[in-house]
């Protein structure tokens, strides 16, 4: 089974999301569930029906989380130094169209967010910049074609 990378922040939100999915929406729709039934007939019992569906999404992220967990490799990007770019790295582009900067961190699958300027590892932009440094550009290809950037910086913190 190949590892997946992650960072120790993403490490520990989706730990707190499985452990939020255990403890508490996995009892609260049990119990959603239960209280449904006492309401009688199940074929157009519309409150149990919602119910079983979230109780199918609960079990199959729990499922999910607990493959992603146990196979989660932690990179501590602090340990890392230098201009070259690799995970973890928190990366300052400049669109050379725009000139519009952008700071990216380089983040795991399971943990990229782009509202939070977090990466996917696997994302095309994160693996263009994957080995560059200061000064390099690179080009992206984008569904709405190819996009030139800068890289302006490369932190580990």
């Amino acid at each position: 089974m190949d590892k997946i990378p992650m960072t120790k922040d993403g490490h520990a939100k989706l730990e707190a999301e499985f452990e939020r999915l255990r403890k508490v929406d996995r009892p609260n729709v049990i119990q959603a569930i239960a209280e449904a039934r006492e309401h009688g007939d199940l074929s157009e019992n519309a409150e149990y029906h919602a119910a079983r569906e979230q109780q199918s999404f609960i079990e199959g992220r729990i499922e999910e989380l607990e493959a992603v967990l146990s196979r989660a490799e932690i990179i501590d990007p602090t340990k890392f130094t230098g201009d070259t770019i690799r995970f973890g790295a928190k990366v300052t582009i400049v669109d050379e169209e725009t000139d519009e900067e952008t700071t990216y961190q380089i983040v795991g699958e399971y943990e990229a967010d782009i509202e939070s300027r977090k990466l996917s590892i696997v994302s095309p932009v994160a693996r263009a910049l994957i080995g560059k440094t200061i000064g390099d550009t690179v080009e992206v290809r984008t569904p709405k074609g190819a996009k030139g950037y800068e890289v302006l910086n490369v932190a580990y913190a």
